[in-house]
Parts: C-alpha cells; structure tokens; sequence
C-alpha cells in the first residue's frame, strides 16, 4: 500500500516536471515555429485588384525610374560628379526599399492577406530599417555636399573628391546594416504568442511589437537610443547646411545667380521634405484617432511612392539628366 502510494507520488512529480519542461519547450520555441498572418487592405475584391495593378504599375516605374539614373550615371561623363554619385547611390537604396516591400504586398492583395513566417518577417524587417537608415545618412550627407558646393566652391573638388564621396556612401551603408541590429535582435528574441495577425502591409515595428507577449521596453529604449545617430544627427547637418545655403544665397547680388544656386539644391530640399514628412507621421506624430486604414497608407508614401517620386524629382526639371538621356537615345539610334 505504501508503496503504490510512493510510485503515484513519483509519477505524479515526473509527469509535473515533463509539463513544465514540455511548457518550457515550446515557449522557447514558440517565436521561431511563428507563422504571421498580414491582413493588409481588407476590402472587396475589385478595389484589391485595383490596388494591384496600380501599385504593379507603380513597382515598375520606380524600378525602371532609378535603373536608368544609376545608369546615366555611371556611362555619362557629364554625370561623373560627387552630387549625381550620392542621386545613383538612393536610386540603389529606393530599389532595394521596393522591392523589399511590394512583391509580398502583391501577393497579399491577390489572396487578401497572407501567411509570412518569422524568419520572412524580420528579414523583410530588417532590409526595410536598413535601407531607410542608409537613406537618412545619405541626405544628410548631399545636403553637406551642398553646402560646400555653395558656400565654398573653389575647394568644391578638392573637398569632394571621387575617393572621399565612396568612402562616405560605404560608411552609410555599414552603418545603416549594422546599427539597426542593435535593436533587430532584440526584437526577434521577444516571444510572439498573441494571435499573429498583422493588421497591416508589411512587417514593421508596431504592428510587430504589439503581438509580443514579454516586456517590449528594452527595445523601444534601443530603438529611441538608436534614433539619435540614424534621424536627428543628420537631420541637425541638413538644418545647418542649408541654414548656411540660404545665407550665401542671400548674399549674391543677382537674381539669375540666386536662381541658378537655388536650383542646385531644390530638387535635395523637396526628397528631404517628402522623406522626414512620411517619417514623422508614421513612427513620431501617432495620431490617437487616425484609423488603421489611414497609418497603411501613409506608410506607403515611404515604401512605394518616394522611390517612385525621387528619380521624377532629380530628373524633371534636371537639365544634365535630360541632356544625358538625349544622348543616350541619339547613341542607339542614330
């Protein structure tokens, strides 16, 4: 009798230990088995299908768009200058920001929403913070740029060599891919047990964060940490370079010289504009009463649209870039 007493006992402890290590098990394992389900626009079917033709039109121009200007860039010698360098440089990183995002989006549309696992999530993630990071150095970097080629330019070509222009793109793409780690592992160790829908277009920090079961404030306190050196370092070089532009502007006595400086940097100025704008809304000014539907699509102002408008920008009213493409086409076929 004791004896069947001690064994119950006995099984009764190893059958508490297994559940507890079973538990123990698949939580741990819980984040990397997460399957998500992005619901994205959850309208009838002809306005989805709208939407998919129209952002596939879209995907396409903005491919097309930025591959011609890296490639005016790099076969016209007209273009072989630091400021048509750092324009080929953001035409690489709005490709990359595009394409990181649409062709999942695309998918999304067709089959109203879609499963994406955990792995896919960060990754996508990832290269979107990477790329966006790349392109707040870069601005900041044109607008200096800028600025010496304004404000001081008998040193323009000392200043901005050809060397030192590679060195400075090569170290905003280093450091946008690593320092957005800092906060990327963070996130992808946080356990995921909510009811995995992602009611949005994509994978992005919010929307992610919310489905995290565990104590989320170390990564905000990253991503907070992180926003210094990504978003208001070089936003504090753009409001001083082109604090010291306006000055020197105002100084030159002619109206067609004033113009003429002007136009150099407008084309920078309105990127900057469009760019810090749709970033402000999305991730610092969270209106309490904007909808869901609302937050979707103004973060596809800066996944989809300035890739889109940012070639359209530099080469509207660009005079070397429509020289160069008369060129090219007389080259091919004359």
């Amino acid at each position: 009798m004791i004896n069947n007493q001690v064994k119950k006992k006995k099984c009764i402890v190893c059958l508490t230990i297994a559940t507890q290590f079973l538990s123990y098990t698949q939580e741990n394992n819980l984040t990397t088995d997460t399957e998500f389900f992005i619901s994205g626009f959850q309208v009838n079917q002809s306005i989805r299908i709208s939407l998919f033709c129209f952002l596939l039109v879209v995907y396409y121009g903005t491919i097309c768009g930025n591959l011609l200007i890296i490639t005016l860039v790099s076969t016209s010698k007209n273009l072989h200058t630091p400021m048509y360098f750092f324009i080929s440089q953001l035409s690489i990183s709005d490709i990359l920001v595009i394409t990181d995002i649409v062709p999942k989006m695309l998918h999304i549309l067709l089959n109203n929403g879609a499963t994406i696992t955990f792995i896919e999530c960060i990754t996508q993630f990832y290269f979107l913070c990477a790329t966006e990071t790349f392109e707040c150095l870069l601005l900041g970097v044109m607008s200096y740029d800028r600025y010496v080629a304004i404000c001081n330019p008998l040193r323009y070509t000392s200043i901005m060599s050809i060397g030192y222009c590679v060195k400075l793109a090569l170290i905003c793409w280093l450091f946008g891919f690593s320092i957005v780690l800092i906060y990327m592992i963070t996130t992808a160790k946080q356990n995921y047990c909510g009811p995995n829908i992602i009611d949005h277009l994509f994978c992005d920090i919010i929307p992610l964060l919310e489905l995290a079961c565990s104590d989320t404030f170390i990564v905000h306190l990253e991503i907070y940490l992180t926003c210094i050196p990504i978003v208001f370092i070089p936003a504090t070089i753009i409001v001083i370079s082109y604090t010291y532009i306006v000055l020197a502007i105002l100084k030159i006595s002619s109206s067609t010289g004033r113009q003429k400086a002007f136009s150099t940097c407008s084309s920078h100025l309105v990127v900057v504009t469009i760019f810090y704008w749709t970033l402000l809304n999305v991730y610092i000014i969270r209106t309490k009463g904007r909808t869901l539907t609302m937050s979707k699509i103004l973060s596809l102002f800066y996944t989809v649209f300035t890739p889109l408008a940012n070639p359209i920008i530099y080469s509207l009213r660009n005079k070397d870039i429509i020289k160069a493409v008369k060129q090219t086409v007389y080259k091919y076929t004359a």
